[in-house]
């Protein structure tokens, strides 16, 4: 099979379409036929490197963290799916794997997709859908009439935690570049800031909520425009957010909180149910080939995408 991998952590430089072997589904585990995946900036941290105690020094690796496509295969003690059926895929951090043809993941990760939902729409659901709904609802605790602020809201996931938001409730404000204020103001959010032109960490504006689907913000740069029970959460557990929020359990009544996304079936048909009822718009910015890997990673790692990148790997 066709799979997009790397033999060295690096650049751009180090990724490469090759053949490789099939993946066996191992015990509980399912084999998937891909049709879609989506390109998220966790795919080319790690060929970076910058998650290595995670992804461990074992090559070649195969990129990619979520797909959809067909299931051709199963291992032992697989009882929820059979061949045929149609799923989005959420394989291990540490295996990787959905930038190819065939791509495996256990079937505790693996979730049924509505037969009115696209493969390359369910694609961009695992990581940015499920990451921007954990954040919101459960680190956040969003509900009706609290402000919330989304900074990189037009990316892939902000523009679902946006709609996420609205869904609970929420005032929100969504902070992106001018060239994509209509986009965002499209998608629901009631304010948009322009960061060229404004430093929304400056603003008089206190938000009950600050979520960071971009890690361009920090805690101490965002902690005075918080209430004082507000709650800052970022897509990125790095060491300064690991120490305040250890810190601020016991000096301050603001918050400072990490995401890290955790397959969940119920979360997965709230968001298929929220779709399909057209509450939540999934943007795909561009569509990619399995060949032109290397540029559908390097314009994600531009930060200017707009919504979701996808690769589309069969037809």
């Amino acid at each position: 099979m066709k799979a997009v991998v790397f033999n060295k952590y690096g650049n751009n430089d180090v990724v490469e379409v090759r053949d490789m072997p099939v993946p066996s589904p191992g015990t509980g585990e399912v084999l998937v036929k891909v049709r879609a995946a989506s390109v998220n900036p966790v795919d080319w941290k790690m060929r970076a490197g910058q998650l290595r105690l995670i992804t461990g020094y074992k090559f070649p690796k195969v990129l990619g963290r979520e797909c959809a496509g067909e299931v051709v295969g199963t291992g032992s003690g697989v009882t929820r799916f059979k061949k045929g059926d149609q799923v989005i895929l959420l394989p291990a951090v540490r295996s990787m794997g959905a930038f190819a043809e065939y791509a495996c993941a256990p079937e505790t990760t693996t979730f049924r997709k509505s037969d009115s939902i696209s493969f390359e729409h369910a694609a961009c659901i695992p990581i940015a859908g499920l990451t921007a709904l954990q954040a919101l609802r459960d680190k956040g605790q969003v509900s009706y009439s609290k402000k919330v602020l989304v900074n990189g809201a037009s990316g892939g996931v902000g523009h679902f935690a946006i709609q996420i938001a609205k869904i609970f409730g929420a005032e929100v404000t969504g902070v992106c570049s001018g060239a994509n204020t209509e986009l965002v103001k499209g998608i629901g959010a009631d304010k948009v800031v322009d960061y060229t032109q404004e430093d929304f960490t400056k603003g008089r504006e206190r938000y009950d909520i600050i979520f960071d689907a971009v890690a361009k913000c920090s805690f101490g740069d965002c902690k005075n425009i918080l209430t004082p029970d507000g709650i800052y959460i970022s897509t990125l557990p790095s060491s300064s957010i690991i120490l305040n929020q250890y810190l601020t359990r016991f000096f301050t009544s603001k918050k400072a909180l990490s995401i890290w996304v955790k397959p969940d079936a119920g979360d997965m048909a709230w968001m298929q149910a929220n779709i399909e009822a057209g509450r939540i718009k999934i943007i795909i910015d561009k569509t990619y080939s399995l060949e032109q890997a290397k540029e559908a990673l390097a314009y994600s790692e531009t930060g200017k995408a707009r919504g979701k990148i996808v690769l589309k790997i069969s037809s």
